[in-house]
């Protein structure tokens, strides 16, 4: 059994001798539909009751009628993304595709292309790499005072009126501003990129379409900045000694600003959520709180921003969770259900919050790279102390049961968190 080490660590991740395999496989009619509004509100108890009925690795159909496994269990999704010889990313592999429609929502993020999210093995640690030292260059210390100055600029927005939402107006526009810079982009770009990329993460038609735009602009940034390099990050990728193609650049972009913006967007807006709605963040008599930083924490046990990735590929017939695995199987990871396993974290253990052994960025060689969740952080701990600063009486608008989740099946966010305040003064920043 994995043990949680006070640095966040986890020993003996290896699971114990499985029970004996089971026939069934994913295409079989008791796969549970992973998709659809019942997953809005509570997904704790979904997955609960999904791993009560399967187990720890368990027959689903995804968006589409795509037949895939959960992977629920702590240990076994650390099997997962410690094997990539045997689950892969190249999603060549799959014998499903046949079954999926041309404009297949998961698409984008499923179907192989050249960019690190998809290659394997050196190709990857070359890609990868490059794209860690473009986001590794970025000053952390300019990058806190740019989010500061841009987080200041939002709030000046909306501190004379007393009320706002804080998903639109605040945790939706912080991430994807602070990363246009970073990318060399105009501050104009962010709005419609904002949407683009929220859509690209939803069900139906319009998910592929959003994909799409977004690629299309980070293709002319990469043209511009090939005509005229700056301090930024794709001037960094396209100089980089790996010397990867022009061409493929901007699939790696879309990476970039899709995966930073949403699931930053979300780690902050839940945050905020947490620390409006639970006693033990709030003001005490001395003016104290419980920290940011365990509040950060927390969501990414309890309510991480991407709840479910996709995926990776059996490279060849294997055995998981006690199940029998074919080669060419989706395996879809499911990193919250993975966050409360009741094996690894029991609902009693209260120090499991504040260790940060959790899967909210996956784990292994396809983890979310080390420089990337830095500026995350960066991003939602400094969003989260300059709004407490400006307004340190804020308060929820609405009773916290009346919040309403994005029914995403991938992501967890709130679709608005209107709160009230005592009007502040403009502080003149530009944002």
């Amino acid at each position: 059994m994995p043990v949680f080490s006070p640095g966040g660590a986890v020993t003996n991740p290896h699971p114990s001798p499985p029970a004996a395999p089971t026939a069934e496989g994913p295409d079989d009619a008791t796969g549970f539909a992973l998709y659809g509004s019942r997953f809005q509100r509570e997904p704790a108890e979904v997955y609960r009751r999904i791993r009560q009925e399967h187990g720890q690795v368990a027959p689903v159909v995804l968006e589409g009628d795509a037949p895939a496994w959960l992977v629920l269990g702590y240990r076994e999704v650390w099997q997962v993304t410690s094997n990539p010889q045997l689950f892969g990313r190249d999603s060549r592999r799959w014998h499903s595709w046949d079954r999926v429609a041309a404009d297949w929502s998961l698409r984008p993020y499923a179907e192989h292309q050249p960019c690190s999210f998809h290659v394997e093995g050196e190709e990857h640690q070359r890609r990868a790499g490059a794209t860690g030292d473009a986001l590794a260059a970025v000053d952390q210390f300019q990058l806190r005072s740019e989010v500061e100055r841009i987080a200041d600029g939002l709030i000046d927005e909306f501190a004379g009126r007393g009320e706002a939402d804080l998903i639109a107006q605040y945790a939706l526009r912080l991430p994807v501003l602070v990363i246009a810079g970073l990318l060399g982009l105009p501050e104009s770009d962010a709005p419609a990129l904002a949407r683009d990329i929220a859509a690209s993460a939803d069900e139906g038609e319009e998910a592929v379409r959003a994909h799409q735009r977004v690629v299309a602009r980070m293709q002319r940034l990469v043209a511009e900045k090939r005509e005229g390099p700056g301090d930024d990050v794709p001037s960094r990728l396209l100089a980089h000694p790996a010397g990867l193609p022009h061409d493929e650049i901007p699939t790696d972009l879309f990476l970039i600003m899709g995966a930073g913006q949403l699931t930053t967007a979300d780690w902050l807006g839940n945050t905020l959520r947490l620390m409006l709605t639970d006693d033990r963040f709030a003001l005490n008599l001395s003016g104290g709180r419980r920290s940011i930083g365990q509040a950060l924490n927390e969501v990414l046990w309890e309510d991480t921003p991407t709840q479910n990735f996709v995926g990776r590929w059996a490279t060849r017939d294997t055995e998981l969770g006690g199940r029998r695995i074919r080669k060419g199987d989706m395996v879809v990871l499911g990193l919250a259900a993975a966050n409360t396993d009741p094996q690894v974290r029991p609902q009693t253990d209260p120090e499991a919050l504040g260790n940060q052994a959790h899967m909210s960025f996956s784990h292994g060689e396809h983890g979310c790279p080390q420089a990337a969740r830095e500026v995350a952080e960066v991003i939602a701990e400094t969003g989260v102390e300059v709004l407490l600063d400006r307004l340190p009486d804020v308060t929820l608008a609405v009773a916290a049961d009346d919040l309403v989740w994005r029914p995403s099946v991938w992501m967890r966010g709130l679709i608005a968190l209107p709160v009230r305040f005592t009007p502040a003064p403009v502080r003149g920043h530009a944002g």
